[in-house]
């Protein structure tokens, strides 16, 4: 029988909560795919081309048709007025009692944990954003009936400033500890202080009578060979110095190993690579959460401590977004919607840098740049703000022991002249070159580690990587020190108070207030020069086969070190031609006063920003860290011209930066929204199922529940179209496999009389009479409004869909029937074939 019942159901918070919504706003986001099964069957073939609808057709069956219609007017029961059309069909059962008949006038159930997500899987961005939505509709209606209802609409408007704000407080003070247990530990390397062994070299001699601070200028700092009676100066005590720095290493380096591999192997890695995929709307369950958070923590003072070739500002970043995501499931607003989540997952990216570099204007635009897939304005107003509350919190800690917030301070009095642009634009070009071959030698050393016998022991890589760096390391005095003591040395201004090599000019200084000028290179500061230049090369090499280890390791200051090593070599360069060319028209106006006319800390600055810059592709987040970093905002031009041409060189040589190789070599479905499509393919190339392939659909009213779990015995798909029948094929919904799961499992559990001959209905309503065990009805599950292409629509314009609108998946359909679906791995895959990579690669749902 065909039965047409029109009633008002109540709006109740629980059915207007759990009803499907209907998909509007553009949002942008990730997707969960769609697994496929062969033997497919093509529905119909498409005769002509068609533009897209913006929803599914609802016809009846032909069988239906022919069947008497009734229509029942039900009483009134809410001021919702919505109308639904239910088609019964199929064989029922006769076997009714009047349990079942009772049972049937009863609402549907609610089911728990409907809306949520399996690991590895990705989000539909369109149904939590419309959740999210009702949810405030509903608590905004609510609010005007009594006080404590616009109390908790009140903490529902200002959860999420709450939320960032404990973001920034909790990242803030965690960035503290982990910079004073860092500089503590690496101090361990080399000695103790006697009065307190908490204390770092640097906090130990501020207590000491001498005036000026050094390494071999500090009587409270007990070094390692004065235990054993030796002069640190023989080549004894270099001996013992070189032995406990080597052990020390190991240890440490063994600890963060240790600890990463039995308790959080997540921890590893710098994770801007799984943050930028977590952002676009993956589930990676256990990533981002406690145990994560404490081995990241602990692991990174140890790595870094170790003397690797590595950082601490990228894993800071999945630091906070820890945080974050520990702290969003105290506001269920956020801990219950994955799409809501991720506002606060990206103001938490933007405190990871703020606290990092001391760059909260900077770590607003890296995740705005770089790290987040969605970021709408109340995203960007909070990220402000949790930066700013992580960097006030950062400052009143001081664990750097100065009154600058940022890691490398530095005061230029000269500014830049015309000229120089050309050594800028110079480092910017060495700096996409140098980035490029990084990014291409430590793919393939990953790829070879993922696929042979080296990554099944990733504890004795660690310890073999960390052996050779230190062996080697220690015998140069500019890899023996820490790699943010080094950056600084190389962005400082040579002065009165300097005395390392690097600043031994034939220069005489009458008094501290002396202009500096400019003088020949001496002797040390040849011997520097090549020193560097073998630090460079062992930097380099070093870090392509450490930016991967099993250990929690960045990337941000090994390359601000490998360009600040490159611009200090071009800055002493230029310095000397300028000093020994003055005459030079170029040179003429500003070097012949005698001053000091070329600053090579400057050129150090550049270099760096210019090598980072090549190695991550970032632009302008990348200057105004740097900037911040550094304290130097007149020098925003000679930045952005070495920024943006090592992007356009690495961009000439491969798009991808660090992070999206990272991705694409780990499988990641993450769709770039930077990339272009520029194929002329259609949908029906792409979608799911081929020819010869076999195509698995429920109807909607007749299925019973045997025939629904055999269906999920026999597939692996993570969701199902809803047809009005077979025969017809017209579109009526998807449901999601896991919600399917969830339902069938509980409705077993609480409900009488469901049976396996128990039909499953996505119908709002029971066709009377009904003979037969009780139904399962499920259309509370349903999603009545999945985004839906023609077979004719330019995969052009699927592409832009999935990336803007977060799809999970779209379904295709030609005049209304349904013919496939792509999924956003489908669409991936499809990516990859035309670029002529391999399609298999894309390893997760």
């Amino acid at each position: 029988m065909f039965v047409i019942k029109r009633f008002h159901p109540p709006a109740s918070p629980s059915v207007m909560e759990s009803r499907p919504l209907t998909r509007h706003g553009a949002m942008t986001g990730g997707t969960t795919s769609h697994s496929r099964h062969p033997n497919y069957q093509a529905l119909s073939q498409p005769s002509h081309s068609s533009v897209a609808t913006p929803g599914p057709s609802r016809e009846p069956p032909q069988d239906a048709l022919d069947s008497p219609v009734q229509f029942e007017d039900m009483e009134e029961a809410g001021p919702a007025h919505q109308s639904y059309v239910s088609f019964a069909g199929g064989n029922v059962t006769t076997n009714s009692s009047a349990a079942n008949l009772a049972a049937l006038d009863t609402e549907e159930q609610e089911f728990q944990g409907i809306g949520q997500y399996d690991d590895f899987h990705t989000t539909d961005w369109q149904r939590d954003i419309a959740r999210d939505r009702m949810r405030h509709r509903y608590i905004a209606k609510k609010k005007e009936e009594s006080v404590w209802d616009w109390i908790k609409s009140g903490h529902d408007a200002w959860s999420g400033w709450l939320c960032v704000f404990l973001v920034g407080v909790i990242a803030g003070a965690v960035a503290g500890m982990i910079d004073i247990g860092t500089s503590w530990m690496s101090d361990l390397r080399f000695g103790v202080c006697q009065q307190a062994f908490w204390f770092n070299q640097e906090q130990c001699c501020w207590s000491s009578n001498e005036t000026i601070y050094g390494p071999n200028n500090c009587s409270h700092f007990f070094l390692w060979p004065e235990a054993f009676g030796d002069s640190p100066d023989g080549a004894g005590g270099y001996i013992v110095s070189y032995i406990f720095y080597v052990l020390w290493s190991l240890l440490f380096a063994s600890l963060a190993a240790s600890l990463v591999m039995m308790f959080a192997p997540y921890a590893c890695g710098s994770g801007i690579p799984e943050i930028k995929t977590i952002l676009s709307g993956f589930i990676i369950r256990g990533y981002l959460g406690k145990w994560t958070l404490l081995i990241k923590s602990l692991g990174m003072i140890l790595a870094v401590s170790a003397g690797l070739s590595l950082g601490k500002e990228g894993p800071l970043v999945h630091v906070a977004c820890c945080i974050g995501n520990i702290l969003s499931y105290m506001f269920p607003k956020y801990g219950k919607n994955e799409a809501k989540k991720r506002e606060v997952l990206s103001a938490a990216a933007a405190v990871g840098v703020s606290v990092a570099f001391g760059a909260p204007i900077g770590g607003v635009l890296f995740s705005l740049e770089e790290a987040s897939y969605y970021f709408p304005l109340k995203t960007l107003w909070r990220s402000f703000f949790a930066a700013l509350v992580a960097a006030f919190v950062l400052r009143s800690i001081n664990p750097f022991g100065n009154e600058h917030l940022v890691l490398f301070y530095v005061e230029y009095n000269k500014p830049w002249i015309f000229i120089e642009l050309v050594p800028f634009i110079l480092l910017g070009i060495i700096g996409g070159i140098i980035g490029t071959l990084f990014i291409k030698f430590n793919i393939r050393w990953c790829r070879y580690r993922k696929t042979s016998m080296l990554g099944q022991y990733p504890r004795l890589e660690v310890v073999v990587v960390t052996l050779i760096t230190a062996a080697i390391a220690y015998h140069n005095p500019y890899t023996r020190m820490n790699t943010s003591n080094l950056i600084y040395l190389l962005f400082s201004q040579c002065g009165v108070a300097n005395t390392d090599s690097l600043c031994d000019y034939q220069r005489n200084f009458t008094s501290a207030n002396t202009a500096i000028e400019i003088a020949a290179a001496g002797p040390g500061v040849v011997r520097a020069v090549w020193l560097l230049a073998l630090a460079l090369i062992f930097k380099c090499v070093a870090t392509v086969f450490t930016f991967g280890l099993k250990v929690p390791c960045g990337l941000f200051i090994p390359s601000l070190a490998m360009g600040a090593i490159i611009g200090r070599l071009v800055g002493i360069g230029m310095e000397q031609l300028a000093y020994h060319n003055q005459d030079w028209a170029v040179f003429a106006g500003e070097c012949s006063t005698g001053e000091n006319c070329i600053t090579p800390g400057l050129y150090a600055m550049v270099g760096a920003a210019a090598v980072l810059g090549g190695v991550t592709r970032m632009t302008v987040s990348l200057v105004v860290i740097m900037f911040e970093l550094t304290g130097g905002v007149r020098y925003i031009v000679p930045l952005m011209a070495a920024v943006m041409a090592s992007k356009w060189i690495g961009d000439a040589f491969g798009r991808e930066g660090i992070y999206d190789a990272h991705i694409i070599l780990n499988g990641y479905p993450f769709l770039d929204s930077k990339e272009e499509f520029s194929h002329t393919t259609l949908a029906h190339d792409v979608m799911r199922p081929g020819k010869n392939e076999s195509f698995y659909v429920i109807t909607q009213d007749s299925m019973t529940l045997d025939d629904v779990e055999q269906l999920l015995r026999e597939t692996d798909h993570n969701g199902f179209p809803v047809v009005v029948s077979r025969q017809s094929q017209y579109l009526v919904g998807f449901v999601a496999r896991r919600d399917l799961n969830i339902a069938i499992s509980q409705a077993k559990k609480n409900t009488e009389g469901i049976v396996g001959e128990s039909l499953v209905l996505f119908t709002s309503s029971v066709p009377s009479p009904w003979m037969g065990p009780p139904p399962l009805r499920l259309r509370k599950i349903l999603d009545l409004a999945p985004i839906t292409i023609t077979d004719q629509t330019p995969m052009e314009t699927v592409v832009d869909m999935f990336r803007k609108l977060g799809l999970r998946q779209t379904l295709v359909t030609h005049n209304g029937r349904l013919l496939g679906i792509i999924t956003k791995k489908d669409v991936l895959r499809h990516i990859k074939f035309l670029e002529s990579e391999d399609p298999e690669s894309v390893l997760f749902n």
